[in-house]
This record gives structure tokens, C-alpha cells and sequence, in this order.
């Protein structure tokens, strides 16, 4: 059996500014296809090609997933957000929502390619196994994010980084 790992740093954000969509979860929902928001909202997204309506936006093309306000851990709920990041917010469509994720230090997985979504839901079950040594810290908690840039314009062969919140 291939060992399927990711490379992973420890690194330092600025504050990022995003506009895009959002729906609240949890993932007991989101293990089940009839209570399941996450794919259903990253479809409309996709499907309605809401990033060209975006304004401002700082690199296109580069999605950002973000899972935020969390009540309590990943067993929670919490709030999952979709969109570009932005130099200001300025001119947001009507429907679309904003979100800044504050300056904080993350622990960023970078995953080895694979078939969309598979490659990142075995990414968040490997993360989900992690402890504290892993992370080199506690979760934060604050906010967590998967990158979609252009390592991830072929579905069959996706790329991706995660970036973990820790305190």
C-alpha cells in the first residue's frame, strides 16, 4: 500500500478579505447527501460563476474554502464560506456576503494530487486524526481554509493546500 502523506509548514498570515457565499453546517450533515450543504453551495458557486461578479479581487481564479465560527471543534457547527480574496471591499453584488479571516499562524498541508473531492476529503480525515504535535500547537479554531488555485483547474488531478488555524 502507497503511504498517501502531505507536506506540511508552519506559517504566518496577514489579514484576508474575502467575498463569496456561505451556509451554515456541520459534518454529521455533511456526510450524508440529503443533509449536505458544502457541495451543493460549491456547485452554485462553480456552476453560476459567481467569482467573475466579484470585485477588487486580488488573485482570480484562486478560491478560497474557509470553515469559520466554529461553535466548539470540527464535531460543531460551523460556517462554510466560498469566494476570492479582495483588496477592499467595495461594489459587492447583491447576494454575496464578506469575510476577514485575521492575522493568525497556520500549520499548511499541501496534498499530493489526486480525483476531486476525494483528495480533500482524505485530507480532512488525515487532519481530523491529528494531535497536537502534528499541528505544532492547539486548533485555533478560528478559521481553517483549503486553497483551489491552479493546481486544481483539472478535477482529476487536484492539488490543494489546507491551512489549519493554530493558537
Amino acid at each position: 500500500m502507497i503511504r498517501w502523506c502531505m507536506e506540511k509548514a508552519l506559517i504566518n498570515k496577514s489579514e484576508i478579505k474575502l467575498v463569496g457565499l456561505s451556509a451554515r453546517t456541520n459534518n454529521k450533515n455533511e456526510m450524508s447527501q440529503e443533509t449536505s450543504k458544502i457541495g451543493q453551495l460549491f456547485g452554485h458557486y462553480a456552476s453560476q460563476n459567481i467569482a467573475s461578479h466579484i470585485a477588487n479581487r486580488k488573485s482570480p481564479g484562486v478560491t478560497f474554502a474557509v470553515y469559520t465560527e466554529y461553535d466548539s471543534n470540527e464535531h460543531g457547527d460551523y460556517t462554510y464560506f466560498i469566494g476570492e480574496e479582495v483588496g477592499f471591499f467595495e461594489n459587492i453584488p447583491t447576494g454575496l456576503q464578506k469575510l476577514i479571516i485575521p492575522p493568525a499562524k497556520y500549520q499548511k498541508f499541501t496534498t499530493p494530487p489526486g480525483k476531486m473531492p476525494d483528495v480533500a476529503i482524505h485530507a480532512w480525515q488525515q487532519i481530523w486524526k491529528m494531535s497536537f504535535d502534528d499541528f505544532g500547537g492547539n486548533r485555533a479554531y478560528q478559521a481553517d481554509f483549503e486553497v483551489y488555485d491552479q493546481r486544481a483547474t483539472d478535477p482529476a488531478n487536484t492539488c490543494l493546500d489546507i491551512l489549519i488555524g493554530i493558537e
